[in-house]
């Protein structure tokens, strides 16, 4: 069973996916399946604070304070958004207690 998705979890890209931003765009690739996707600008912008190791709750109060947009609304967007990412098999969530073991 996978773990639940929360605002205390980090996220990062599995092993196997490549990623490279080309003109402010993120494209990821899966070395598994082949299948590549693009992000958007926020998704984007979310990926790399993603990537440096932050919380999604350091990843809300980042993106907030950056865009006009509630922090209730942004959480529930993100939670979405990662378990779009999880779904493709694009990413690895850990919850930050199983961290701190």
């Amino acid at each position: 069973m996978k773990e639940p998705i929360t605002l205390a979890c980090r996220v990062a890209a599995r092993h196997d996916v490549l990623f490279r931003d080309l003109d402010g765009e993120m494209v990821l690739l899966d070395l598994r399946t082949g299948v590549y996707c693009s992000l958007d600008p926020l998704g984007t912008r979310i990926w790399a604070l993603a990537q440096e190791g932050r919380s999604l709750a350091d990843v809300v109060e980042a993106v907030v304070d950056e865009y006009d947009v509630s922090t209730e609304r942004f959480s529930a967007d993100l939670l979405g958004f990662v378990a779009s990412l999880r779904e493709k098999g694009l990413v690895e969530v850990v919850p930050l207690r199983a961290i701190a073991r």
